[in-house]
């Protein structure tokens, strides 16, 4: 059996970074935006190669997709595509996350970009949510308070929690804690990148922000008191498999510590991170650990509820979820 026949559940997957090759022609068709003649050539453009060095070198490539990424149309046509692409790779749900100050340099609010990609959402019966990030920076601050009360607007209407991304070792998570303060004030869900470019203090740092998810999370198998902290209080992380190959927190996938977390306790989600600048597909992550670690269906099941269990996904939408769990499930060879 393999993993495009399991349910699965995407809870970690950036939009622009998940332009599917098709959606950016027609992204530049739409704004008369001149393409490279090669499909080679495109994707060099848009996807990472054998010689990205690290997380920084990683975030280059999401700069050619977000010039195409600038106008209501563009933003609602991205999202929907997306969902769509999603709902025919036989994906149940996701939560796609996006930075909506990356997408004003054409002069549109924060609230008109959300606005927006909930119409692209919409538009199409794919079950999915947004994440809303704030970035990693030192003179974004405003513009990070703006994203939290623009979540707190949107929040239960297509929007269901707030992150922040970015360059993490060159901006730590402990100098983002009012964000996190502000977004607990309002009621608003959290996940945190953490524990990817930095080592396990910025995992620390998470937790005793009150996050409800680590993103990524990965270097907390640098410090054993802290997996067991993550086992104990039931913290779960959105693994990425390929994407910590690539910014080479790993030199190979056995080297991948599913398996250490797994053996600890600690609840785990597999995810795609980027789809296009990393090359992947949620089947391709999931067959990849399949045929490294030799996983048997129940920890395959194992990880899919758990995506379930720790989506930010509202009462109605998980209860279908499960249903369509029990129901794919009972397909599943023993």
């Amino acid at each position: 059996m393999e993993a495009r026949d399991y349910a699965l559940i995407d809870l970690h997957l950036h939009l622009d970074g998940s332009l599917s090759l098709d959606s950016v022609r027609e992204l530049a068709d739409m704004q008369g935006i001149e393409l490279p003649k090669s499909e080679e050539e495109l994707i060099s453009r848009l996807q990472v190669d054998t010689n990205c060095r690290d997380l920084n070198d990683y975030l280059e490539k999401f700069d050619f997709p977000l010039k195409l990424l600038q106008t209501k149309e563009t933003i609602r046509t991205s999202v929907y595509n997306l969902a769509e692409e999603l709902k025919e790779q036989g994906l149940l749900y996701a939560e796609i996350r996006f930075a909506p100050q990356l997408h004003t340099q054409s002069g549109l609010s924060q609230a008109e970009i959300v606005d927006a990609a909930i119409a692209g959402l919409k538009k199409s019966d794919f079950h999915a949510n947004l994440i809303l990030c704030c970035m990693r920076g030192d003179s974004n601050h405003e513009q990070n308070l703006e994203t939290v009360r623009v979540a707190r607007v949107y929040l239960g209407q297509g929007v269901c929690a707030i992150d922040i991304a970015g360059a993490e070792a060159l901006y730590p998570t402990a100098n983002f804690e009012d964000l996190f303060a502000l977004a607990r004030e309002l009621g608003i869900p959290y996940t945190i990148h953490a524990g990817e470019a930095d080592g396990p203090q910025s995992v620390y740092k998470a937790i005793e922000f009150g996050t409800d998810r680590i993103g990524h999370g990965v270097r907390s198998v640098e410090d054993e008191q802290l997996v067991k902290k993550l086992a104990a209080e039931g913290i779960p992380l959105e693994l990425c498999p390929t994407s910590n190959l690539q910014t080479n927190i790993f030199e190979s996938i056995d080297k991948f510590p599913v398996r250490k977390l797994m053996d600890a306790g600690v609840k785990i989600t597999v995810n795609t991170d980027n789809m296009t600048v990393s090359g992947v597909t949620l089947q391709s992550e999931f067959q990849k650990l399949m045929d490294t670690f030799s996983l048997t269906n129940d920890e395959l099941k194992t990880f899919v509820r758990n995506s379930a269990d720790v989506s930010f996904a509202d009462h109605g939408t998980k209860e279908w979820i499960y249903g369509e769990l029990d129901r794919r499930f009972s397909e599943w060879p023993l």
